[in-house]
């Protein structure tokens, strides 16, 4: 709880997965992936509530062990490959309003983003809470500008992003930043009304680019070994 207001934390792990089979649950430096979610929000100062998502029995298993509540398992028609978080989100809300637990904030936390901290979660908070605004949204810089991209058409070299001036030189182009799927805050009334989590109001929450690996693929998997490595597992 931050300034009276109750907030839940909901982790999404569904069982398929295309890339890398129980990506959730796969073993990153002696320990399963949704573990260093789950435990992130668990040391957060403020979340009143860490429930995980999931259609799986064995997510289910490892997400009770590590602290998390997993008070149901998922319907199939929202733990497909065409499935929306926010219908994810909306649906573990109100299976928990049912039981007579209600919440002013929501923070939806992938398990795909291990390397996001207690402090960041707590930061971002913070941040959103002490705002008029209604969502926060985790960013980070992008390796490359749009500016300098191409697309090709008909065999020819098209830009991107058209600029007036020519020449432009890198250090000239303007910083842009990518969602990094960390952190994701809303109100809940938002979340009912709007059923989006991004709008042109949401509030950005820059992170470190080290920060922002999201597990897609076994590199990702080897380069957030590699950091929490270099970092002492911590």
């Amino acid at each position: 709880m931050y300034r009276d207001k109750k907030i839940l934390a909901i982790i999404p792990a569904r069982g398929g997965s295309k890339g890398i089979p129980y990506k959730n649950i796969m073993d990153i430096c002696d320990k399963p992936l949704i573990a260093y979610t789950i435990e992130a929000a668990e040391k957060s100062k403020y979340i009143d509530y860490t429930m995980v998502s999931t259609d799986d029995s064995k997510i289910k298993e490892v997400s009770l062990k590590y602290g998390a509540s997993v008070p149901f398992l998922r319907p199939q028609e929202i733990s497909n490959d065409t499935a929306k978080s926010i219908d994810v989100v909306i649906h573990g809300m109100n299976f928990l309003k049912e039981k007579g637990e209600k919440f002013d904030y929501v923070v939806l936390l992938q398990p795909t983003s291990p390397l996001r901290t207690h402090n960041d979660i707590d930061e971002a908070i913070e941040i959103l809470m002490n705002s008029e605004d209604d969502s926060l949204v985790s960013v980070c810089e992008v390796d490359e500008n749009p500016a300098i991209m191409r697309k090709i058409k008909e065999n020819r070299l098209e830009p991107i992003i058209k600029f007036t001036g020519e020449n432009l030189r890198r250090q000239e182009l303007p910083q842009v930043y990518i969602f990094n799927g960390a952190l994701y805050i809303n109100k809940v009334s938002m979340l009912l009304e709007e059923k989006v989590f991004v709008n042109e109001k949401t509030m950005p929450y820059i992170m470190e680019r080290e920060k922002s690996v999201d597990i897609d693929n076994m590199l990702d998997a080897k380069l957030v070994e590699l950091i929490l490595k270099e970092n002492g597992n911590d």
